[in-house]
């Protein structure tokens, strides 16, 4: 069965306060976002989020704006995607630039996340 999601994906500097990762953390079970995958340990900082409710999605969209991460920059604003089944969910943070692309293949967004990092255009 098809399902509709709401995801959006951030850019910011860099991902280093465990202190920020906790209110992230915090802010994604305040607004039942069902998945977040992070980037941390340095520059570029990245973020993925995914819930069913599109609210609940730009509202940690909102907490994140909030914390003033260093070129913080949504760059796909919550938005409408379909799956086949609800990936993993859970709260992840990965080390590496390529342990989050790897994720996001798994979850069928790649293309999508590429063109988000500026990797691949739009054609």
């Amino acid at each position: 069965m098809t399902q509709r999601l709401f995801n959006a994906l951030i850019r910011t500097h860099h991902i280093t306060s465990r202190k920020k990762i906790q209110r992230l953390r915090k802010a994604a079970a305040e607004n039942s976002v069902h998945h977040v995958l992070i980037r941390s340990g340095g520059a570029p900082g990245i973020m993925y989020a995914e819930a069913v409710e599109e609210a609940s999605v730009r509202e940690w969209v909102e907490a994140v704006q909030a914390l003033r991460y260093k070129d913080f920059r949504c760059v796909f604003k919550p938005a409408p995607a379909m799956t086949e089944e609800l990936a993993q969910a859970g709260f992840q943070e990965v080390g590496a630039v390529s342990e989050f692309a790897k994720e996001m293949e798994r979850r069928g967004l790649g293309s999508w996340w590429r063109r988000g990092m500026g990797y691949e255009s739009a054609d």
